[in-house]
């Protein structure tokens, strides 16, 4: 799928389905959040969600008093959904609207964090321009927080065939730039009440 074909697909979903609809929804990120918490950042930290759309772990993020937030996503209708819901608070946060593989990142990120978008990338070129926008959104020291689905998770995903990765190939993946901390699979439970299996890292820059 080309960036214009993305773009359309995403901006017809977040238009057409409600924020609890959609099988990637989660009240609470509690994955996420647990990870983020365990790096004992500083609140003032720069964090990027990549492909957060109208995720609610930016809420969370504001309410533990994470300061420096940054949302992308390809979908301006997401992205206006997000701010809408935030209210006043929508000015804490720098929103993106952009394809990651065009990214261009003007800022060191000490957290890269990323649920399910990247592995929407199943091309080779895809992936590798992913990877250059993470290292020019990062230096040594920064982490990345990665969940795809694993490799006993859905081959599909709104529509779109998507990328699986065993947990020990997703770490791999990103070296020998990101040393490996930690990786797990976890379940998530759509609001449909079926299971999706993914894999989850964090990574340290090297």
């Amino acid at each position: 799928m080309d960036n214009l074909n993305r773009k359309d697909h995403w901006e017809g979903i977040y238009q057409t389905k409600a924020l609890e609809d959609v099988s990637w929804y989660q009240a609470k990120p509690t994955t996420s959040l647990t990870y983020i918490e365990q790096l004992n950042l500083p609140k003032t930290a720069a964090i990027i969600d990549i492909g957060g759309g109208d995720s609610l772990l930016v809420d969370h993020l504001l309410a533990l008093g994470y300061s420096n937030l940054s949302v992308l996503d390809v979908s301006a209708e997401a992205i206006a959904r997000a701010k809408n819901r935030l209210g006043d608070k929508a000015a804490n946060v720098q929103w993106i609207v952009s394809d990651i593989t065009d990214f261009k990142p003007s800022t060191k990120y000490s957290l890269w964090h990323d649920r399910a978008a990247f592995h929407f990338l199943t091309e080779a070129t895809d992936i590798a321009q992913y990877k250059q926008a993470l290292l020019a959104g990062t230096q040594k020291d920064s982490y990345l927080i990665i969940g795809t689905f694993s490799e006993n998770g859905p081959k599909k995903c709104s529509g779109i065939e998507i990328k699986q990765y065993a947990k020990e190939d997703l770490a791999h993946l990103f070296k020998p730039d990101f040393e490996t901390l930690y990786c797990e699979n976890k379940d998530h439970e759509t609001p449909s009440k079926s299971i999706q299996n993914f894999s989850f890292c964090t990574l340290k820059r090297n």
